[in-house]
């Protein structure tokens, strides 16, 4: 499984959250097979994305939509966007 992990802080989270569901890059089209947000405990506008998808030409296609999208609405919805493409390679639960 190949992850597209993307991590900024927000100013406001809640107008963040309209913008990322109104969803202008169409994610499940792009081939996302399943996405988290997760917020840092310390810093409620610190958001990371988790975006998953069957290969890493989709996360890499999705990523430069993204920096497109970025570019658009840095300081206002999002500051110094970083993203890493990754695999996973074990998960386990207990």
């Amino acid at each position: 499984m190949t992850i597209l992990h993307i991590e900024h802080p927000v100013p406001n989270y809640e107008a963040w959250k309209v913008a990322f569901d109104a969803d202008p890059v169409g994610r499940e089209k792009s081939g996302v097979r399943r996405y988290r947000i997760l917020r840092a405990i310390d810093d409620p506008n610190y958001v990371m994305i988790d975006l998953e998808f069957d290969t890493e030409g989709e996360a890499e296609a999705l990523l430069a939509s993204m920096r497109v999208i970025w570019d658009r609405v840095q300081g206002t919805l999002i500051s110094s966007p970083r993203a890493r493409i990754v695999e996973s390679v074990e998960t386990t639960e207990y």
